[in-house]
């Protein structure tokens, strides 16, 4: 393959790559999936397809339907998309199906409400080859303050924050619905969320192999007449912190266990020693039950100390099988 121009600043504006057509960047065989998840969006499906085809005139542009009750199938069969179906409801369920049944070396999935630019595509695809990335994010610039409202704005950086101070710092906008990804990064997820916060599971599956991704701003724009947003503000909000949590538990098992151990040990220290310090002085614990729950404390913080060391290994064990899947398959650019 011919040798491609680099950049310093990945998805920077000024990028070298910009000025570069995609025809360089792919072999003849390449092979490019655009994934869109729907539920619903008759109004805006159509201008979706049509964008993207236009963008990207060689790729093949897959909508899975997920239980729709509209004209969305139909709309989108019209505008030339090829239609999958999903029937377990929910997004993550969707994100399972796409990344299991469609084979490609380069993936590009977008939400089908008309809200991302199908220009951007082939940035992304070309930072993607260019730098041999894994994942690309667009982060989202709102072009019209009712595109992103400030409540979803604030949860957006809100749990941004929690995920960088957990996992660590190298997105800025973790819920964004439009990514290009390598082949690689596809077929080693393993997609175990079921709603939205496959976009949370995406991240933290990145952050955790140390994949090499990047950013790039795309603008967000209101959406299409007639489509709606299936986004539940406070009860999505929750499932997505839940799962952090979880995560959080499943992959920093250690750390997770030893801050519960410190806590039990720092309240059976607060119950235990007063007692102490009266045994030491009249030769008596007058109070009894007290000493039994400070002493039944330690215990539990001892053996969730343990339980964390314990989880640590297999944990390492896990993250060990996920890298070498991952590395099994050839790097995008190959």
């Amino acid at each position: 393959m011919e040798s491609l121009p680099k950049t310093d600043k990945p998805g920077g504006k000024e990028s070298e790559i910009e000025h570069v057509s995609l025809e360089r960047f792919l072999c003849k065989t390449t092979r490019i999936a655009v994934l869109i998840p729907c539920f619903n969006e008759e109004g805006a499906i159509a201008s979706v397809v049509s964008g993207f085809r236009s963008a990207l005139p060689t790729a093949e542009i897959y909508v899975f339907d997920n239980n729709s009750t509209d004209q969305t199938i139909r709309v989108a069969a019209e505008a030339g998309a090829l239609i999958r179906r999903e029937s377990l409801q929910g997004k993550g369920y969707v994100v399972r199906r796409m990344f299991a049944d469609i084979e490609a070396d380069v993936y590009v999935m977008v939400d089908g409400d008309s809200t991302y630019d199908p220009g951007y595509a082939e940035s992304m695809i070309k930072l993607l080859l260019a730098e041999r990335l894994d994942m690309v994010v667009a982060t989202r610039v709102a072009s019209d303050s009712a595109a992103y409202r400030h409540g979803h704005r604030f949860g957006n950086r809100l749990l941004t924050l929690v995920v960088s101070h957990l996992f660590g710092k190298r997105f800025t906008d973790m819920l964004s619905g439009y990514r290009a990804f390598s082949r690689r990064f596809v077929k080693s997820f393993p997609a175990m969320s079921d709603g939205f916060e496959t976009e949370t599971e995406l991240t933290i599956h990145a952050l955790e192999l140390s994949l090499p991704v990047a950013e790039i701003e795309t603008p967000y724009s209101v959406r299409a007449e007639g489509s709606a947003s299936k986004l539940q503000t406070y009860s999505d909000g929750l499932k997505i912190l839940r799962l952090i949590l979880v995560l959080y538990k499943n992959e920093r098992p250690l750390q997770f266990f030893s801050a519960i151990a410190a806590i039990l040990c720092t309240v059976a220290l607060y119950l235990g020693v007063p007692l102490v310090l009266t045994f030491i002085e009249i030769g008596l614990v007058p109070r009894q039950p007290t000493a039994i729950l400070a002493t039944g404390l330690v215990l539990l913080s001892a053996l969730s100390f343990v339980t964390g060391l314990i989880l640590d290994t297999v944990t390492r064990g896990r993250r060990e099988i996920r890298r070498l899947t991952y590395l099994s398959i050839k790097p995008p650019g190959s």
